[in-house]
């Protein structure tokens, strides 16, 4: 499941600042890639999800520097309302923010594991509470001065009204932010919203989110919030092709600040760009 996944690439940020002073490591998308929904509802309890794009975009922000992801994974829903499951793409951003630093830590991989409930509480509404664990198999760790694993709780509305699907999520992190020091307590609201064109399986899809970072750097003299919260946004169409496949475009970008999130070329990683991917659900 695509689960609005995590923002990594202050991991990029990491070794660059804690030349400076300062030891953030990184903000891991989902994202989730693109955000949909959590736990989506489905005709049957199981259903997966195989996904190849050319940037894995967690909040605005790219995890695989730039380049091409696989993505994939599985969703089982109760009927009684609670669901579990799983999600995991390629990364790059905890190996090039250590190479940047000099060391070999590496982490190939993100793997995202949730679950939670989800009420209809009226028809066209329902409200959704649930947790989310971002898990990095990690080796040679001890590069990062905070582990980069990080535990979010989140509650989500989701609405609809005819052509008109969406949801306006918040989740908090009750643990650090992806590797960043000093930074529990943070959050991010994201509204996104898709209308079903009725033409050829088209829809479009818009999405607003904002990234607060909270509390302050290791030296303590400079806030989180200052140096790395951002809005991000996105526009952007689906193309239903049948038996499970779907394609998307979209263009993504972000207000980051210049030199917040960067790679070892001090390329922005919030810049805009468009996104292009393939899903297979089953």
């Amino acid at each position: 499941m695509n689960h609005v996944r995590r923002l990594s690439a202050l991991g990029f940020t990491a070794a660059l600042i804690s030349i400076s002073a300062f030891t953030q490591t990184a903000f891991a998308q989902t994202a989730p890639s693109t955000a949909a929904p959590p736990a989506a509802s489905t005709p049957g309890p199981f259903t997966a999800n195989l996904t190849l794009t050319n940037d894995y975009r967690y909040r605005g922000i790219s995890q695989s520097n730039f380049r091409p992801a696989v993505q994939g994974g599985f969703d089982y829903a109760h009927s009684s309302g609670f669901y579990i499951g799983n999600w995991n793409s390629s990364i790059s951003w905890i190996s090039d923010s250590a190479s940047a630093a000099g060391n070999s830590a590496s982490a190939p991989i993100e793997m995202d594991f949730y679950g939670g409930y989800k009420y209809e509480w009226s028809k066209g509404f329902t409200a959704d509470v649930g947790i989310l664990q971002y898990y990095y198999p990690t080796t040679n760790l001890t590069a990062f001065s905070v582990n980069p694993n990080t535990t979010e709780i989140y509650a989500a509305q989701n609405f609809t009204f005819d052509a008109v699907t969406g949801y306006l999520k918040f989740s908090w992190a009750a643990s650090t932010l992806f590797g960043t020091a000093n930074s529990a307590g943070s959050n991010y609201t994201d509204l996104t919203m898709n209308v079903d064109t009725g033409f050829w399986g088209l829809a479009l899809n818009a999405h607003v989110g904002y990234q607060y970072v909270a509390g302050k750097t290791v030296a303590g003299n400079i806030s989180n919030s200052s140096l790395f919260s951002y809005t991000d946004w996105k526009l952007g169409v689906t193309k239903d092709f049948g038996s499970g496949f779907s394609g998307s475009m979209a263009y993504v970008g972000t207000n980051a600040k210049d030199g917040s999130y960067v790679n070892p070329q001090l390329q922005n990683l919030g810049k805009g760009g468009f996104l292009i991917s393939l899903t297979k659900t089953f």
